[in-house]
């Protein structure tokens, strides 16, 4: 026998309702927002897919010091002969993936306490608002400079620890102002009515409401967490033993490569990457924006 719940189907939702949906469409939809996305992921695949494709054989040459682009070398050689193109290609996945993984773990530390304080409120939102004036009143970029020169040799992770832990506390503010406007919404009081429990309805019925905001939010992270790991290479704090842009341009500008105008490539390819990858992700967040936030998503 045929019960009601199996004749009656819930509707399934259409592409264009989903949050990729929105997500596609609101990228599409702004030819900025959608040129930046394609920017980024064209970074990206240059900087994760290009070492598997490229040949990595790229010796010291001596006789091939400071040589002109040409056919064999997309962008010259550099001051020891190797091929700048090469290393190039080699340099981008480290300042992305640790710029990422410091923007994750600002934004789950602003998320996590920002969740907590603007929903319980009381003595917890004070002592965490405290934590945060603290934070804030410390300049970052001096922080970061004094913990990486106390650990020598820090990895890469370490960085992104380093980082990350120095950037949460202005976006902080902003989840917890959210939290607190939408849990006095319908759907929260009627969540609590149901007795669903302070985790399930943080976590299944006001986060997921913010998802547009957290994941912008994600982007605008990602772009100062690399700028502040590009920043501690420059300034030579940090290991030269793995390909970095920030490293090249450290090397140029300490070894005054910039006055050699055969060097110019050199100098300039790790500039350009950091500044097409960086108006990448701003024209991206304002797509992004305009996707998932419905005030925009109107117009």
């Amino acid at each position: 026998m045929t019960t009601l719940d199996e004749v009656i189907v819930k509707p399934r939702k259409q592409f264009g309702e989903t949050f990729f949906g929105r997500l596609w469409t609101g990228l599409t939809r702004s030819p900025a927002g959608f040129a930046g996305t394609v920017l980024v992921l064209a970074i990206v695949l240059f900087s994760f897919v290009g070492p598997l494709v490229i040949d990595q054989h790229n010796p010291t040459d001596t006789t091939q010091i400071w040589t002109s682009p040409s056919a064999e070398h997309w962008l010259g050689t550099q001051y020891e002969g190797k091929d700048t193109f090469t290393i190039l290609v080699n340099s981008g996945a480290q300042p992305i993936w640790v710029g990422t993984l410091a923007a994750l773990m600002a934004v789950f530390i602003a998320v996590a306490l920002g969740s907590v304080a603007g929903y319980f409120r009381g003595r917890i939102d004070a002592v965490l608002l405290q934590l945060t004036d603290v934070t804030v009143t410390i300049p970052q970029f001096l922080l970061m400079l004094a913990v990486v020169a106390f650990f020598e040799d820090i990895p890469p992770w370490g960085i992104s620890i380093v980082v990350g832990s120095t950037m949460w506390a202005f976006l902080f503010r902003s989840i917890r102002a959210q939290v607190m406007s939408l849990k006095e919404r319908e759907f929260v009081e009627a969540a609590r009515l149901q007795d669903l429990g302070a985790a399930r309805i943080v976590f299944r019925e006001i986060l997921p409401n913010m998802a547009g905001f957290i994941f912008v939010n994600f982007v605008i992270s990602v772009n100062q967490a690399i700028y502040a790991i590009v920043g501690l290479y420059v300034l030579g704090l940090m290991p030269s033993g793995t390909p970095n842009w920030g490293l090249m341009i450290h090397q140029s500008w300490g070894q005054n490569f910039y006055l050699n105008p055969v060097a110019l490539p050199f100098v300039v390819a790790p500039l350009l990457m950091i500044v097409l990858f960086t108006i990448g992700l701003v024209t991206m967040g304002r797509g992004l924006d305009q996707a998932l936030n419905p005030r925009l998503r109107e117009r």
